[in-house]
């Protein structure tokens, strides 16, 4: 699929190539297009070197608006002398952006100066190319994925991981999104097909398939010949010199590259590749590098005293950042001149107000008058088709198109992070902020989500499960048999004895996962047992059941507030999201939805694990319940909390005309008294808070939501305020561990439930540390977030 806006690189003509070497000035907001329209008229590979992490996201991702080559060039998320390795999905795209660069290809690696400046790793980034037809030894590939770092696994259920079945290999390349199945007949390739992990079978036929590496340090002759000289000179580590001497692979083998190669950098392996370097911003590059060698030499300062006896002290040992050292044939690309010498391109903004149509289309008209093409590109078709609408009752008419065939004035549903207007190519291309006013979010989903049937995708042999027929018994595996002449994949369950049950995938709906918190006993098949305790749970749940229906009755009889349907607003502003919801969201979405649409007041738990998306949940739940003119209350048991919150909703919802306060300790005494002025008339659309919330003195126009942040975390006095307010308002509860009184009145139907327990795409766990307090660790952790250009909150006492 072409680059939506591949066409308007014909306006960056071979005249508007910088000369290379030498200096030439790119404004940021041109960065993207100036490196697609170089790369149009080179034949060779280009490395594109900015100061953050961030910055090198948002320019890849702008970069696809223009080419389909561009890639990122990821740093570790690891800190130096950490003895973790980074995460499989990092590596891997290092080898993808290292490969692209060493073929010598026309190609864009974007990197930041801690990606580029990082010491390189020796193996081999090529990755395994495999293609249906091609002949191919069956052992080579094997012993090729093993190589390469992929985990041998019986199933194959993540990244990085490989089984073999036979003539059946199935890999899960680590820079991929869905998993593949490869056939051989024989030695030669018969079909590759993705498939799915859960149910582990195969569908669409891919014909050729790259494999990566999955780990970027692996030991070969040479790293093993070295860990043997190391072993008699550094005594501190022999044990770590004797596992890479051995060849054994082991977690945290990258955090000891310093020591088994030699100093060297993406600058020399891209001048090797014959890449031209494009340096950005070389004074804050320049600074960030020299900021990067002060962590290390500060951090080596901080625990050379935990390497043990004869380990160099700080300073003498070998960096894992390589001294800022770009070649003198790159091309240094300031965002703007240093004086009058400076040559280079100019831009400038729509002089417009953004997000008043008018005003907008105004500006708009006297740039086309004048022969400037514009392109307004925007996130999601739902604000692609505002945005025309808007346009063309002010008299402008665009169209919506996906991609552009020839250069011409559009909207496209594809935003970028910064646009630009260039006089002199007579171009521009205007995104989110020049046009509705709000900035864009700095990522967008990343790739297709496997589907994921979240009953049946973590069990494992071992683990309990329930037949509705049979009862408690022992997940054994998936086996593939052949019963009455006919051949499928069945579940075998264990029973009490030697029973065994062989259930087919095609009935796994009769089996669930059991739940209970004590280790069970298991049931016998055709005994009574399981009869007795079915009919024992049926009377606690009649008992239940009274109180349920006693509960319904009344709430049957309750009035709520019936909240309009999804407005066209709605949807451009979900659409807006950047990122790809997960279908436990999307399931969460909509039940809330209904719930609110519905004449029954809503009260309805959400649950989840930290950053599974509960907040993006409750924001579409406040803007639906604001586009119905009633207000909303999110309550959060912290000072700390509520600030968070208060700048998510309030980024969230700056495009559109909703008022967005908090009500906290941060505020003044007077300050506080304006809020709930304004809260009590009507001004304010949705307030943030604690505690103060519930105090006697707040009230509200035309309260209608009523949001709760980790519930349990609020005393009685402050739940009987909530109880009181649910009988005439929706409430949603969000919690990552609810108390258990919550948790049955959810599981028994008293409160309504959405479970959302799918991580978002690449997330990558919580890590959580118990301990005595420690500087050194305290330190370190800090450090680390600084580094990847993260945030801290130091919560102390």
């Amino acid at each position: 699929m072409t680059a939506p806006l591949a066409a308007l690189l014909e306006r960056f003509t071979p005249e508007h190539v910088p000369a290379m070497p030498g200096r030439f000035v790119v404004p940021p907001a041109l960065r993207a297009f100036v490196l697609a329209g170089i790369a149009a008229h080179s034949e060779r590979p280009i490395l594109a070197v900015v100061p953050g992490e961030r910055e090198a996201e948002d320019l890849v991702d702008d970069l696809a608006l223009f080419t389909e080559d561009a890639v990122l060039l990821p740093a570790w998320e690891t800190l130096p002398f950490e003895h973790v390795s980074p995460n499989m999905v990092t590596m891997a795209g290092r080898s993808v952006a290292r490969h692209r660069l060493s073929v010598g290809a026309p190609t864009v690696v974007v990197g930041s100066v801690r990606a580029v400046t990082q010491r390189i790793s020796p193996s081999s980034v090529a990755p395994l190319e495999l293609a249906a037809g091609a002949s191919q030894d069956f052992d080579s590939v094997v012993a090729a994925l093993a190589g390469s770092g992929y985990h041998r696994t019986d199933r194959v259920e993540s990244r990085g991981e490989f089984a073999v079945r036979g003539g059946i290999i199935d890999v899960f390349p680590a820079q991929a999104y869905e998993p593949v199945r490869v056939e051989f007949w024989g030695d030669e390739i018969e079909d590759i097909r993705k498939f799915a992990i859960v149910t582990q079978r195969a569908s669409e036929a891919v014909g050729a398939v790259s494999i990566y590496p999955a780990r970027e340090v692996r030991i070969d002759a040479e790293l093993a010949e070295k860990a043997t000289k190391l072993a008699q000179t550094e005594l501190w580590a022999s044990e770590t010199w004797d596992r890479v001497a051995e060849g054994i692979m082991f977690a945290g083998l990258e955090s000891w590259l310093p020591w088994l190669t030699g100093p060297t950098s993406m600058f020399a392996e891209a001048g090797s590749s014959n890449a031209h370097i494009v340096v950005f911003d070389p004074d804050r590059s320049a600074a960030r590098s020299a900021d990067l060698l002060t962590e290390e030499a500060d951090l080596a300062a901080a625990l050379s005293e935990t390497w043990g006896m004869g380990a160099p002290p700080a300073g003498e040992h070998p960096d894992l950042y390589l001294p800022w050292d770009p070649p003198d044939s790159a091309l240094f690309a300031p965002p703007q001149p240093a004086g009058p010498a400076d040559e280079g391109f100019q831009i400038r903004g729509l002089d417009a107000t953004p997000g008043n149509a008018e005003s907008v289309a105004h500006g708009l008209r006297r740039l086309t008058a004048s022969g400037v093409d514009v392109v307004v590109a925007m996130d999601g078709e739902a604000a692609a088709n505002r945005v025309s609408r808007l346009l063309a009752e002010a008299g402008l008419g665009l169209d919506v198109v996906d991609s552009l065939e020839a250069v011409a004035t559009a909207i496209v549903p594809t935003g970028i992070h910064q646009g630009f207007v260039a006089p002199e190519m007579n171009l521009a291309v205007l995104g989110e902020q020049a046009i509705a006013g709000r900035r864009r979010s700095h990522r967008a989903g990343r790739g297709r989500r496997r589907e994921a049937d979240e009953e049946y995708r973590d069990l494992k042999p071992g683990d309990f499960v329930v037949h509705r027929t049979h009862g408690i018994g022992r997940f054994e595996g998936l086996v593939h048999r052949e019963i009455a002449g006919v051949e499928r994949d069945y579940l075998l369950v264990a029973y009490y004895g030697e029973d065994r049950l062989y259930v087919p995938t095609d009935q796994l709906a009769a089996v669930r996962r059991y739940t209970g918190g004590e280790i069970p006993r298991l049931s016998r098949m055709g005994g009574g047992d399981w009869a007795q305790t079915r009919s024992n749970v049926r009377q606690a749940v009649a008992i239940v059941a009274e109180q349920v229906v006693a509960l319904y009755r009344e709430r049957a009889t309750a009035q709520g507030i019936v909240f309009e349907k999804d407005t066209p607003w709605q949807a451009e502003f979900e659409g807006a999201f950047p990122y790809e919801e997960t279908p436990d969201q999307l399931t969460a979405i909509a039940q809330v939805k209904t719930d609110m649409e519905s004449s029954n007041p809503m009260d309805r738990l959400i649950f989840g694990d930290v950053g599974f998306g509960k907040t993006e949940v409750a924001i579409r739940a406040a803007f639906k319940a604001i586009q119905s003119g009633q207000q909303v209350a999110v309550l959060v048991p912290t000072t700390l909390l509520a600030q968070q919150h208060f700048s998510t909703f309030s980024e969230r919802l700056e495009p559109y005309p909703m008022r967005v306060e908090m009500l906290s300790r941060f505020l003044t005494a007077k300050e506080q008294r304006d809020v709930v002025a304004e809260l009590r008339t009507g001004e304010v659309d949705l307030v943030i808070g604690t505690h103060r919330l519930l105090s006697d003195d707040v009230s509200f126009k035309k309260l209608g939501l009523v949001i709760v942040d980790e519930e349990q975390r609020f005393g009685v006095s402050a739940k009987d305020a909530l109880r009181r307010l649910r009988s005439s308002v929706d409430v949603l509860t969000l919690t990552a561990t609810p108390i258990p009184r919550t948790l049955e009145m959810a599981l028994t139907g008293i409160r309504d439930v959405s479970h959302i327990r799918t991580p978002p795409e690449d997330r990558h766990p919580i890590l959580t540390y118990v301990g005595p307090y420690d500087d050194r660790t305290v330190s370190a952790a800090i450090r680390r977030e600084m580094l990847r250009e993260g945030q801290v909150f130091y919560v102390h006492n």
